[in-house]
């Protein structure tokens, strides 16, 4: 019950027609039987990003037959990238209000978002009590009204409060693993990630974490598997792409946004990692458009 609308046609993330080609998109669903909203949502490919869901009121279904599960207030869901999408409101309840965070990761968040409950490639984890539940409900709402607040760093804001969020994901799972990235190595991340732009220096990261150059090569390499330069260039290429597929820049301004202030080799690292030119890049993401992933609402 769904149909297929041009991106960008409409503001609503709840409705057919929403572009998610964002880094964070946050929002509240609330179906109720014969709303609106109440019908399953079903994409055979699943999304770009991640989708982090909690389930306030009511009971949703996901997926059918033998395979379908069931959410109950309190249950936290998290969708893989590219995985199958079935989901909507239980036939044995009126209801499913769930709020959700549509994202795309940080790349040091990977052993964050590999949850050890997995039914059909979707995280589950239930939060045991209405304290724990409320605390987590207000985390997703800080970040949506973060998020829409308008402010300068409203995105990178957003981005923070959802880091934390599935740290304490983490830290209430019983069942996650013990080992966490080392918080100086999370630290050293962010500094490139928030200054991507700029010729960074190793011996600046390591002063900002405060650890020598050496030590935190070292440290950086066992902890992430690929060393400090190698790392910026791949986020440099991740942001490069999503300005590709969500603004008219030109490509030689991409290029000095993330870095690159000489276009050819700009163009040059962006195929290299990529497998084809930032231009044809741009111009296969427009043809892939016509089947958007944002035919379909949350």
């Amino acid at each position: 019950m769904y149909q297929r609308i041009a991106p960008d046609s409409q503001p609503d993330p709840l409705l057919p027609g929403y572009s998610f080609n964002a880094y964070l998109v946050a929002g509240l669903t609330p179906i109720i039987v014969d709303g609106p909203l109440d019908f399953f949502i079903d994409r055979p490919n699943g999304m770009k990003g991640y989708i982090l869901n909690l389930t306030i009121k009511g009971q949703g279904q996901i997926f059918d037959g033998q395979d379908a599960l069931f959410c109950n207030p309190g249950d936290m869901l998290l969708f893989q990238p590219k995985e199958s999408h079935y989901y909507g409101r239980s036939p044995n309840s009126d209801c499913w209000y769930h709020r959700w965070i549509y994202f795309r990761p940080r790349a040091y968040w990977a052993d964050w978002l590999e949850w050890y409950s997995q039914t059909h490639k979707v995280g589950r984890m239930a939060l045991p009590s209405e304290a724990l539940q409320d605390e987590f409900e207000q985390l997703f709402i800080s970040i949506e009204q973060t998020h829409q607040s308008g402010r300068r760093l409203s995105e990178e804001l957003a981005m923070n409060l959802l880091e934390r969020l599935l740290l304490r994901c983490m830290e209430e799972d019983p069942q996650s693993p013990q080992k966490i990235m080392d918080p100086r190595i999370i630290e050293a991340c962010q500094y490139m990630t928030s200054n991507l732009s700029d010729d960074v220096r190793i011996e600046d990261i390591a002063n900002h974490v405060c650890l020598s150059p050496s030590r935190l090569a070292h440290l950086f390499r066992e902890q992430v598997g690929i060393n400090m330069l190698r790392w910026r260039e791949d986020q440099r290429v991740i942001r490069a792409k999503l300005l590709l597929q969500t603004t008219q820049e030109s490509i030689a301004s991409i290029g000095r946004i993330i870095g690159y202030d000489d276009q050819l080799y700009f163009s040059r690292v962006f195929r290299k990692r990529v497998g084809v030119s930032p231009s044809d890049f741009r111009r296969r993401n427009m043809e892939l458009t016509t089947y958007p992933e944002s035919a379909e609402s949350l």
